[in-house]
């Protein structure tokens, strides 16, 4: 077993042994997002709030409540926008390029990708949402047989409706789901060009404290060899990394990329190999045990300013975007009085946010822009020396 980390500002040279960079973990317009970075810039506008308050008052009177849970908005890019953002990046290293695509819980952009000839031979894959335990997982299932994809989605649909309704009563089966779970890991693992990565394994997405970390260390001794990866994120910080780095030695696991692009950044690592396909690439994972994970320039950038960047673009207009998808408040979803998703601009009264929301946003935008850096650390804490110094290296594994 052999992990290797490079960066491109430390050792440039470092792509020129190998002829393909792998994209992975990406996720386009398809993708459902949760609307819980809000919060986050109510602490770096405390006045945003105010205007939130505002509103989520007077949307009450047209039988609307403001529901941070169930309201949604998508990632800008179209799937063939975000494959071509993918596959350039790597190009313009002088490699051939592999990109697999993994929107939460749907397989519909590879499926679209494949009916365009630039991108048929783009893997079927997935960002799974499994809940385990007291907490929830985000699993990257790379690779799926396309004729088993829809079967495969129908399955895992079914198991994470399923075992979210126990969380809510652990007593009741939740041993029982945990058991579903890894022998469907164990029968993905049995198919030979299928990958599994454990995405963000550190990341308490769900806020369940410290059992999270607990929960992890039983699912990877219960899980065993039916997890082929674990993640190095280019969207989470340097020490978070870190500690997956350990993590991933600490229980014989390779480490492997994953950008976790929504916004309009290209994935901020890759994998290199001299792999010529997506399946050769799993075989040197899987079989052969070996993954070279290379860091791209943007990662050296402070974390807190490249999340804010990736943030904007939810409230960012696109006027060059195809029609119905050019304004924040078109790829933004809640639901009306009758509990149906509709556009944000649907939901207005006249067809446009109301000005002072307006007006608020464009406060946001322009702090984007200048570049906020003292107030985005309060939003956004963790930010260290060993951050700030970006010391990414082979010392990681």
């Amino acid at each position: 077993m052999q992990s290797k980390v490079t960066s491109q500002w430390k050792q440039p040279l470092a792509t020129q042994e190998f002829t393909t960079g792998v994209s992975l973990h990406s996720h386009t317009s398809v993708s459902e997002e949760t609307l819980g970075f809000i919060h986050a810039m109510f602490v770096v506008m405390p006045g945003l709030k105010r205007v939130f308050d505002f509103y989520a008052d007077r949307s009450a009177r047209y039988g609307v409540t403001l529901d941070y849970a169930r309201a949604n908005w998508r990632p800008p890019l179209q799937p063939k926008m975000a494959y071509d953002l993918e596959s350039k990046q790597i190009q313009r290293l002088g490699m051939n390029s592999l990109v697999s695509i993994t929107d939460h819980d749907t397989i519909e952009a590879p499926m679209l990708l494949r009916t365009v000839p630039s991108s048929r031979h783009i893997p079927v894959s997935v960002e799974w949402s499994a809940p385990f335990g007291r907490t929830i997982f985000h699993l990257g299932i790379h690779n799926i047989p396309s004729r088993d994809g829809m079967e495969w989605m129908r399955r895992f649909e079914e198991y994470t409706a399923a075992a979210e309704a126990r969380l809510a009563t652990p007593q009741q089966g939740t041993a029982e789901m945990d058991a579903r779970l890894l022998s469907m890991l164990r029968e993905l693992h049995e198919s030979p060009q299928v990958l599994i990565v454990f995405n963000h394994p550190l990341w308490d997405l769900h806020k369940v404290g410290p059992m999270h970390q607990a929960e992890v260390l039983r699912f990877l001794r219960e899980a065993g060899r039916t997890i082929h990866a674990i993640e190095l994120n280019g969207l989470r910080h340097v020490r978070e990394n870190r500690d997956a780095a350990q993590l991933a030695k600490e229980t014989g696991h390779l480490v492997i990329s994953g950008g976790d692009r929504h916004g309009l950044e290209p994935n901020a690592n890759i994998n290199l190999t001299s792999a010529a396909s997506f399946t050769e690439f799993v075989e040197e994972i899987r079989v052969d045990r070996v993954s070279h994970v290379h860091f791209m320039p943007q990662y050296q950038e402070r974390w807190e300013q490249r999340i804010f960047r990736s943030t904007l673009n939810a409230v960012t207009d696109f006027p060059e975007f195809m029609p119905g998808w050019q304004r924040w408040d078109e790829r933004a979803f809640h639901p009306d009085k009758d509990g149906v998703m509709r556009s944000f601009s649907e939901l207005w009264p006249r067809g446009h946010a109301p000005r002072l929301l307006r007006g608020a946003i464009q406060v946001v935008r322009l702090g984007g822009v200048r570049g906020l850096s003292a107030p985005l650390s309060l939003a956004f804490p963790g930010v260290n020396r060993l951050e700030r110094e970006m010391s990414v290296g082979a010392e990681w594994v």
